[in-house]
């Protein structure tokens, strides 16, 4: 109950949030979003519909001045193997966007925090991208600096189809302890306005559905994910 009205909120939020737009602060842009999701999935894991069919309730606020930008993001999370935490990540993060010529550069430190030192950890982060024709093309690299043989790296790619409707997608592979697989995302996002937008992203891996992910001890499956969001 208590998670439904946390939604029901979030989508209130969400229709008034066309008279809402960025803040100029300290000669930089203060910015914020907030969403609501049916599943919050990271890198193929589902992180919110293993133990309820509940969604996700997202927000974050970011500001950048100049290449320099910093953040927070933060979501509710349901894990099986979440005893002792506080069933919410929040995620901390800062770096520089650098560009040359048509070349877009990212590179930041992310920090994802769970409540317990068990599971917070931290990744240095390279990405680029490069138009494509209408859409973009990129690859992103991320190195986790907590624990040994982790991370993650993919390629992606969008494109538009019509002034509101876009295609986007991404192939990677993820690491951690030295376990490694697969996962590749495909979706369709629709922009109702230049604020609100609606994503609805099919993912999955390469770990068999019956076995049990080591790292984890338990299953991956297919997904499928609707997101209404507003940055502003």
């Amino acid at each position: 109950m208590k998670k439904a009205l946390l939604a029901a909120a979030a989508l209130a939020a969400l229709a008034a949030a066309g008279s809402a737009s960025a803040t100029d602060l300290a000669g930089g842009t203060l910015s914020y979003n907030i969403g609501v999701t049916s599943d919050y999935v990271f890198r193929g894991d589902a992180q919110t519909s293993t133990k309820s069919s509940m969604p996700a309730i997202q927000g974050g606020l970011d500001y950048t001045k100049g290449l320099f930008y910093a953040g927070a993001w933060a979501s509710n999370v349901d894990w099986d193997y979440s005893k002792g935490t506080k069933n919410l990540e929040v995620d901390v993060y800062g770096g520089v966007r650098p560009t040359y010529k048509d070349f877009s550069f990212d590179f930041g430190l992310v920090t994802y925090n769970y409540g317990t030192k068990e599971l917070d950890f931290s990744e240095i982060k390279a990405a680029v991208s490069h138009p494509f024709y209408k859409g973009t093309i990129g690859a992103a690299f991320y190195d986790n600096i907590t624990w040994r043989e982790s991370g993650y790296y993919e390629v992606n790619a969008s494109y538009p189809l019509t002034s509101k409707l876009s295609i986007s997608g991404a192939v990677g592979e993820s690491a951690l302890l030295g376990s490694k697989y697969t996962t590749e995302n495909l979706g369709l996002t629709y922009a109702f306005s230049p604020i609100v937008s609606l994503d609805v992203r099919a993912s999955d891996t390469n770990v068999p559905e019956s076995s049990m992910y080591a790292p984890y001890n338990r299953p991956y499956k297919p997904q499928l994910a609707v997101t209404l969001k507003a940055a502003f």
